[in-house]
């Protein structure tokens, strides 16, 4: 017997339809043989589950057994087990132990609505050429975008985020790398800008249809995102033009507030986990105080409106919430919250938000100018806000789930509020 055959090891690969109780009973299987489970991978797609056990002799219970003897024991036994299962079983010898991968573990996240083959073949084909391993696919979600995650190991990270990201723009796809870890699913701070991220259009724009000065104000907004006017210069020039409106405009725009799709579950999913969520707007706090008191935000920072007998001065009154001013604001929030700047994720889609976004752990460009999705660390080109999750490697799945548990709590809850009061 070789050396090589004496390292060998055994990959036992079992597909089929899935159904209760087949991973146990072919572990019970296996569990009479003097084998170690080096690697186990299951996975089901379409109904069909496919389990992989890569297996080696446990020389600590056989001492100088011979492995071909107990190999084929195995097979012979797993072929048994298939044949009842109406399963196939599938065999593979070599030295498969597993080996310690160079480089730090990466998740990549891919987002599409619709995901090609050809696009996923792209992505699997730019880190096949950067070199790296991919060690595990899972699909996060069919809806509303396809969401499938890779294990990868063996990259560079900035050389691998760098080439898929070009890769992404080609296929139309989203794509975000960040490194593997158990600080993904540990506590986190999520800010978000508000106005054409939280929230659909622009409160300025809004208060300056009741103004009467909407072309002069959308220019002058379209500039400052685009990174050609100076924020705090074009936002008091803005400002200036609402001089004279009755302050009631404010409790009407606040009423028509239209979230982002997806918002809410956005939120509902992160406080769940634990996060805490915080909003940071160049807009107005007369209308974002609202949106916290609504979607049980944690903090908050916006610039604010002077108002003097009942009308707009066309000034602001505080501290200005510029580029410079969301970035103090992140950075507070997460001190506040006990939460290290690499487990902040920050969202939004102006040049005024990208020292924001630079400053997170993860920077997310959510339908952004060109500017912004070439500096952010990932961009989500799709319209549902709470495709963000799929970024925390949260699955739809889980999503649903939650929420399912919570409308079955609340239920039980009234019901059981209405019998104490009979």
């Amino acid at each position: 017997m070789t050396d090589e055959f004496t390292h060998s090891t055994l990959l036992v690969t079992v597909s089929g339809r899935d159904r209760p109780g087949i991973s146990a009973r072919l572990l019970t299987t296996l569990s009479v043989f003097p084998v170690t489970l080096i690697d186990l991978e299951q996975v089901v797609i379409g109904g069909r589950l496919v389990l992989g056990a890569l297996l080696d002799v446990d020389e600590s219970v056989a001492p100088g057994v011979r492995r071909e003897r107990v190999y084929h024991e195995v097979r012979s036994a797993i072929d048994k087990t298939a044949i009842d299962l109406d399963m196939v079983a599938e065999f593979a010898e070599g030295n498969g132990r597993v080996t310690p991968s160079s480089g730090d573990p990466l998740h990549v996240t891919i987002l599409a609505s619709p995901l090609r083959p050809g696009a996923l073949g792209a992505i699997t084909s730019c880190v096949a050429r950067a070199g790296a391993n991919i060690d595990r696919i899972e699909r996060l979600a069919s809806y509303p975008v396809t969401s499938i995650e890779l294990d990868i190991s063996g990259a560079d990270p900035e050389k691998l985020r760098a080439d898929l990201s070009m890769e992404a723009a080609t296929q139309a796809i989203d794509v975000a790398v960040q490194s593997s870890g158990l600080h993904r699913r540990a506590k986190h701070l999520v800010v978000m800008d508000v106005d054409s991220t939280l929230i659909q259009g622009e409160v300025i724009e809004l208060l300056a249809e009741h103004a009467g000065c909407v072309e002069e104000v959308t220019r002058i907004t379209e500039a400052a995102m685009r990174g050609e006017l100076d924020f705090e210069q074009s936002l008091r020039r803005r400002v200036a033009l609402l001089k004279g409106l009755d302050a009631s405009a404010l409790d009407a725009v606040r009423d028509k507030l239209v979230l982002t799709p997806g918002a809410r579950t956005l939120i509902r999913t992160l406080k769940r986990l634990g996060y805490e969520c915080a909003i940071v707007s160049g807009g107005f706090s007369q209308v974002t105080d609202g949106l916290v008191d609504r979607l049980d935000i944690d903090y908050s920072a916006a610039n604010t409106l002077e108002v003097v007998d009942g009308k707009l001065t066309g000034e602001l009154v505080g501290q200005i919430i510029d580029r410079k001013g969301k970035t103090l604001a992140l950075q507070r929030f997460a001190e506040e919250a006990g939460v290290p700047l690499n487990r902040t994720v920050a969202i939004g889609d102006g040049a005024n938000d990208l020292d924001m976004l630079q400053t997170a752990g993860l920077g997310v460009a959510f339908n952004a100018k060109p500017v912004v999705r070439e500096q952010a660390d990932t961009s989500v080109t799709v319209p549902y806000l709470d495709t963000i999750v799929f970024l925390l490697g949260i699955s739809r799945e889980e999503v649903e789930s939650a929420d399912e548990l919570e409308a079955e709590e609340a239920i039980a809850s009234a019901s059981s509020g209405g019998a104490r009061r009979g």
